[in-house]
C-alpha cells in the first residue's frame, strides 16, 4: 500500500533518523577533539575562559559567596550553566567542568544548523529530498570547522550563545511556517542568548520587530498571529535585557554598569587611550569597524585571502540568488512558503559588531591587518552560521534549477564542498586562528602562572592569602587553593557606594597583618599599592617578561 500522506499543516518532524545519526556525530566530534586538546594542555589558554570558570566557581567558594559574585560586565547564564560541574574540585582545578556546558552546546548548535536548514527550504511541511541535502550540507560544514571545534573545547561563551542564536532562528521559521508554538520556544531562546552575550539584545530587538510589524500587516488576514502570542513573545525576549538593567541598578547603582562602568570595554579603552595610544582600528568609524568583522569572519573559515574572498562572494550571491529564485517561482508551494526570509537573521553579527567595535570600545585586531595581532579574532564564528547555510543554499538552488545545463548544475553543487574542503584543510595545517590567538596572548601569563603555581603548593593547606585575582586567578586554580581562603576584589560589596571601608577587602588592604597570613601582589595592583610601603617580609619576588613582577610577603 502506498504510504499516506501528512495532511496540510502538519509539522515537519523534529526528531528523526537524520537528527539522531547528526547527534552522534557531532557528539563523537566534540569528545574526541576536548580529548585531543586536553591532553595538549590547548583547551586551557583563553584568559577569559579561566575568568568565566572561576566567576562560577566564587559564586559558593568565596568568604562572601552568593549570586553577586557573578558581576557584571559579562553576562550571568554561562557562568550559572557551569556550576553543577565546577562544585568538583577536579573538575574545577582542571578546567574540565568549564567546557562541559560548551560541549553540549556546540552538539545542539549543528542540530539547529540542520533543522533550520531543512525547515526553510522545503517547498512543503514534508521535507524533500534537496532540503535534506542541503541541510546535511550545512550541518557538516558548520560542524567541521576547525576553529568552531577548538573553541567548543574551551569555557569560552561563544558556542552557547551559538546555539541559542541558531534555535531562535529554527523557531522563527517555524512560526513562519505556521507552528503556533514556535514563537514562545523562539522567545525562551532568545531569552537564552540575551543572558549569554550582548549580540543577542540587537538579535531580540530585531525579531520583536519584525513580529509586531507583520502583525500589522497581516492583521486581517486569516493567518495573522493571535495578538496574546505576540504579547507574550516581546515580553519573553524583552525579560532578560530588562533583569540585567534592573540588576545593575540594584546592585551597582548604575543600571549600564557593564557599558560604562570600570570594567567596561569604554573603559578600558579610555585607560588604553589615555596612555596615548590612537584607539584600536575602526574606533568611530562604522565601515572599518564592519570590515575588521568580516576580516574575522574571513580568518575563521579560511586562510589564503582568495579562499576568504570566495565565502563573502558565496554569502552575497546566496543573498541574491535567493531572492531571485523566489521571483522565478510562482508555484503556489513557493507563495505560500516565505520561511527562507528568516535566514536574513543570520547576518545581525554584521551590524553588531560594526557597531560594537566603532561605537563600543571592543577591538578586533586580526593578523594581516593594522596592528598586525589577533585579539578578539573568535568574534568572528558569530557569521558561521550564515556561511554554512549559504553555501547550503546554492547547492539547493543549483539542485532545483532544472533549466540549467546538467553541468553547471553539477559544477554549482560540487564547488562549495571542494571550497570547504581546500578551506578547513588550510586551516589544520597553519592552526586555528582561535587558538593561535590563544597560544600568542596567554604565553608569558602561563610561564608567570605556573611559577606561581609553584610557590602557591608551598603555603600551608590552610593559609588566607590576600590577592588581587583579576588577572592571575589561574595559578589559585591550578594550584588547587579554594578562593575561600582567600581575600580578593570578589568580597567587596559593590552596593556600597562610593566606598566601602567596613567592607573585608578594603579592610584587608588596610591591615594585611589582622586578616591574612600570606599577600601576593602583582606590580601596579590595588595589593601592590596597599601593601608595598608596609615592609612585609619578602618571600619571593618573580620574574617574567611581558608581565607584571610577582611578590610573595609574610604578613604574619
Amino acid at each position: 500500500m502506498p504510504k499516506a500522506s501528512k495532511p496540510a499543516g502538519a509539522p515537519v518532524p523534529t526528531w528523526d533518523t537524520s537528527l539522531q545519526l547528526l547527534s552522534f556525530l557531532a557528539t563523537t566530534v566534540s569528545v574526541i577533539s576536548f580529548l585531543f586538546y586536553y591532553k595538549s594542555g590547548d583547551f586551557f589558554l583563553y584568559g577569559d575562559a579561566i575568568a568565566h570558570i572561576n566567576i562560577a566557581r566564587r559564586v559558593f567558594d568565596s568568604k562572601t559567596p552568593g549570586l553577586l559574585q557573578l558581576g557584571t560586565v559579562w553576562l550571568p547564564l554561562p557562568h550559572l550553566l557551569m556550576i553543577p560541574f565546577l562544585v568538583s574540585e577536579r573538575m574545577w582545578q582542571q578546567g574540565v567542568g568549564g567546557s562541559i556546558p560548551s560541549m553540549g552546546a556546540y552538539v545542539l548548535a549543528v542540530l539547529g544548523i540542520f533543522r533550520l536548514t531543512r525547515a526553510a527550504l522545503s517547498r512543503s511541511t514534508e521535507p524533500d529530498n534537496t532540503a535534506q541535502v542541503s541541510a546535511w550540507t550545512a550541518a557538516l560544514i558548520f560542524a567541521a570547522n576547525p576553529n568552531l571545534i577548538y573553541m567548543q573545547t574551551t569555557a569560552m561563551g561563544e558556542t552557547i550563545y551559538l546555539a541559542f542564536f541558531v534555535w531562535s532562528v529554527v523557531y522563527f521559521v517555524d512560526h513562519v511556517g505556521g507552528d503556533i508554538k514556535a514563537l514562545t520556544k523562539c522567545g525562551l531562546c532568545l531569552a537564552g542568548a540575551c543572558l549569554t552575550r550582548y549580540d543577542g539584545w540587537l538579535l531580540a530587538a530585531a525579531m520583536a520587530a519584525t513580529v509586531v510589524i507583520q502583525s500589522f500587516l497581516t492583521r486581517s488576514e486569516s493567518k495573522a498571529v493571535p495578538r496574546r502570542n505576540i504579547i507574550k513573545f516581546v515580553l519573553i525576549a524583552a525579560a532578560a535585557p530588562s533583569l540585567w538593567l534592573v540588576y545593575n541598578g540594584i546592585v551597582y547603582r548604575n543600571p549600564l554598569e557593564f557599558a560604562n562602568g570600570p570594567y567596561s570595554a569604554k573603559a578600558i579603552e579610555r585607560r588604553t587611550q589615555s596612555d596615548g595610544n590612537p584607539g584600536h582600528p575602526g574606533s568611530g568609524n562604522l565601515i572599518v569597524a564592519g570590515m575588521y568583522f568580516l576580516k574575522s569572519a574571513q580568518d575563521n573559515v579560511a586562510v589564503n585571502p582568495w579562499l576568504q574572498r570566495a565565502w563573502i562572494l558565496i554569502l552575497m550571491s546566496a543573498i541574491v540568488a535567493g531572492f531571485a529564485s523566489r521571483r522565478k517561482d510562482r508555484t503556489p508551494e513557493a507563495a505560500r512558503d516565505p520561511k527562507w526570509h528568516p535566514l536574513l537573521f543570520l547576518l545581525i553579527p554584521l551590524l553588531f559588531y560594526a557597531l560594537s567595535v566603532a561605537y563600543g570600545g571592543v577591538p578586533i585586531f586580526v593578523p594581516t591587518w593594522w596592528p598586525f595581532s589577533h585579539y578578539n579574532v573568535r568574534y568572528g564564528l558569530q557569521l558561521l552560521p550564515a556561511f554554512a547555510v549559504a553555501l547550503a543554499v546554492m547547492v539547493c538552488i543549483a539542485i532545483r534549477s532544472e533549466s540549467w545545463p546538467r553541468y553547471l548544475r553539477l559544477t554549482c553543487a560540487i564547488v562549495p564542498f571542494v571550497l570547504v574542503v581546500i578551506s578547513y584543510g588550510s586551516i589544520w595545517r597553519a592552526t586555528p586562528v582561535c587558538l593561535r590567538e590563544a597560544q600568542l596572548n596567554m604565553h608569558t601569563r602561563m610561564q608567570l602562572e605556573l611559577e606561581l603555581v609553584r610557590w602557591l603548593a608551598k603555603l600551608p593547606p590552610d593559609a588566607t592569602l590576600l590577592v588581587y585575582v583579576g588577572d592571575h586567578v589561574g595559578a589559585l586554580e591550578r594550584a588547587g587553593v579554594p578562593l575561600s581562603q582567600t581575600i580578593n576584589e570578589g568580597n567587596h560589596r559593590v552596593w556600597k557606594q562610593p566606598t566601602d571601608p567596613e567592607g573585608l577587602w578594603e579592610r584587608a588592604l588596610a591591615n594585611p597583618k589582622q586578616y591574612a597570613d600570606f599577600v601576593l601582589a602583582f606590580e601596579g595592583d590595588p595589593v601592590w599599592q596597599a601593601v608595598h610601603n608596609l615592609h612585609l617580609p619578602e618571600i619571593v619576588e618573580l620574574h617574567v617578561s611581558g608581565q607584571a613582577r610577582a611578590v610573595f610577603y609574610r604578613a604574619r
